[in-house]
């Protein structure tokens, strides 16, 4: 909190979205390798974070992740060792963290990987959407010419669980379905030039009147 107010201007509207205890899920957007941080100083309480397992973290990103939860995930099919985990923090009525997208290898919205509504529907835990903008190169970078970026973090109206149907086929659509709707909801808190994939889907001013949140500088 104290490094968060010190090196950026920060801004963080819709907490009163939040559940008032666990557990739930966080699902934002990662458009920078530094959004972790700025989840946690949104909202304020211990996450335990899904991370790429072949990430490369710095040695404070690292300490970071490990102070406050880091569960390591194949980005690409989620581990019996990562359900656990996760099941274990739920099951304790804690939050975990979640990027749907996986990566920060672009600033516009992408599809998202199956992971966050499996991990909602299969424990039963609703989904907190938050919106991040505003870091668009490394903190580093603008630490070295001594400017604090301004951020806006959004936090949405929680949603879900969603029940997914016990007959493979069908299930596999509804993961792709229900991802579509959470990556909305992030859009939805964030501005339309970051839409990307979901840039002029209807559900986004849905969502947005539901949040309370309407219109937004890019």
């Amino acid at each position: 909190m104290f490094l968060g107010s010190l090196f950026t201007k920060t801004t963080v509207v819709g907490k009163h979205h939040l559940p008032q205890k666990g557990p739930y899920i966080i699902a934002a957007n990662h458009f920078n390798v530094f959004d972790p941080p700025f989840v946690i100083y949104a909202v304020q309480k211990p996450i335990n974070f899904l991370a790429a397992s072949d990430t490369v973290f710095t040695f404070v990103e690292y300490l970071a992740l490990w102070l406050y939860g880091f569960i390591p995930t194949n980005r690409s099919n989620l581990s019996p060792s990562t359900i656990k985990m996760s099941r274990r923090v739920l099951k304790d009525r804690g939050i975990l963290g979640i990027f749907p997208e996986g990566d920060t290898e672009s600033d516009e919205l992408r599809q998202p990987k199956p992971g966050v509504v499996y991990l909602s529907t299969s424990h039963k835990s609703p989904i907190v959407p938050i919106g991040i903008y505003g870091l668009k190169k490394s903190l580093w970078h603008y630490l070295m010419k001594g400017i604090r970026p301004q951020i806006v973090i959004r936090i949405g109206k929680p949603f879900g669980p969603y029940v997914l149907s016990k007959n493979k086929a069908y299930r596999e659509n509804e993961l792709i379905e229900i991802g579509d709707k959470v990556m909305c909801r992030i859009a939805a808190l964030l501005p339309e030039k970051t839409h990307g994939v979901y840039s002029n889907n209807p559900k986004i001013n849905k969502y947005k009147k539901q949040n309370g949140f309407y219109t937004f500088q890019n």
